[in-house]
């Protein structure tokens, strides 16, 4: 079953301003919630106006719903898991000059924003509260300082791809040579291999904590 427009599941025109999208979103969430509305489909159409504000109210998930609507922009051609253009990369590199440059495997990558979905009951959404959440978080591990080696030991080379974090397979074209790079199966992409793993963090650097956080539940 196809999903239904989001603008027009909170009866709004595409490109809505924030304030119209969280008008809309309190007066159908009133209306549809469960604990009011005894409806069969109530907790579903809730379901979906929940859906519609939290990518609306998101200016970032909003720009790409108005350019990409409900199509998934990082998926790839040639099916639902995608194609490796991995050796077409390094054809255009060699032809062009690689002009794009190519993106360093060791190099820190952004994460992913948290979210959390909260569920509140009708006189909390009405009157307001003040709680606590628990989120989960990654911390630097203290044991072995982030290195994922075993405190007196330190993370070796990789003799597979060198530290570099890729292997190279190269290819004899009609074209010429093609290098194709990708992820050390080795190391996985890290470019270091951890004999002695520490004992905290197995080897990842990196440690799971909750967080508690307290949350102000606004009234209305």
């Amino acid at each position: 079953m196809s999903k239904r427009d989001f603008y027009e599941v909170l009866g709004l025109e595409k490109g809505a301003s924030s304030d119209e999208v969280k008008k809309a979103y309190r007066k159908l969430a009133r209306k549809y919630h469960p604990d009011v509305n005894k409806q069969p489909d109530a907790e579903e159409k809730f379901k979906e106006v929940q859906a519609a504000y939290e990518t609306l109210a998101d200016p970032q998930k909003k720009a790409q719903y108005d350019r990409f609507g409900h199509a998934d922009p990082n998926q790839g051609f040639g099916g639902a898991g995608g194609a490796d253009f991995g050796g077409f990369s390094d054809i255009f590199d060699m032809f062009f000059g690689g002009g794009g440059g190519r993106r360093n495997p060791n190099a820190p990558r952004q994460g992913a924003d948290l979210q959390y979905t909260m569920t509140i009951d009708f006189m909390e959404a009405v009157f307001g509260n003040e709680t606590e959440i628990t989120i989960p978080k990654e911390e630097t591990c203290d044991t072995c300082m982030g290195s994922g080696a075993k405190p007196g030991t330190k993370p070796e080379t990789c003799t597979v791809c060198r530290g570099t974090g890729q292997q190279e397979q190269i290819q004899n074209t009609p074209f010429g040579r093609v290098v194709n790079r990708r992820v050390c199966m080795k190391c996985s992409g890290t470019g270091k291999m951890i004999k002695e793993k520490c004992t905290s963090c197995y080897g990842a650097g990196k440690v799971k904590v909750n967080k508690k956080i307290p949350v102000n539940i606004p009234a209305g």
